[in-house]
């Protein structure tokens, strides 16, 4: 019989894409939404790469971890991080904030 594979933690992110700074960097929080600028233009699928790529290095861990699951097409995001707890994603993010 094998054995169940561990269950990794999840948490949700919600963030705010404005696409075609100057550079990539983290602008605050609106509301409960993290707010991302980056330089990648918002055309197939560019600025969502990027935001998954700056998020992963911001969390240090790596862009397989992190999937949209919701605004794919829109500026709000809805990202799902597999690895860790939402208190963790919190602490991360609250250093660059």
């Amino acid at each position: 019989m094998a054995g169940k594979a561990a269950v990794q933690p999840q948490a949700t992110l919600s963030v705010r894409i404005q696409p075609r700074a100057s550079r990539n960097e983290v602008a605050g929080l609106v509301g409960d939404q993290l707010k991302i600028r980056l330089t990648a233009p918002p055309v197939e699928g560019e600025a969502n790469a990027a935001c998954l790529a700056f998020l992963a290095k911001l969390l240090d861990l790596a862009p397989s971890r992190l999937t949209i699951i919701q605004g794919a097409r829109s500026r709000n995001k809805l990202i799902r991080i597999t690895g860790l707890s939402r208190t963790a994603v919190q602490a991360r993010v609250a250093k660059h904030v």
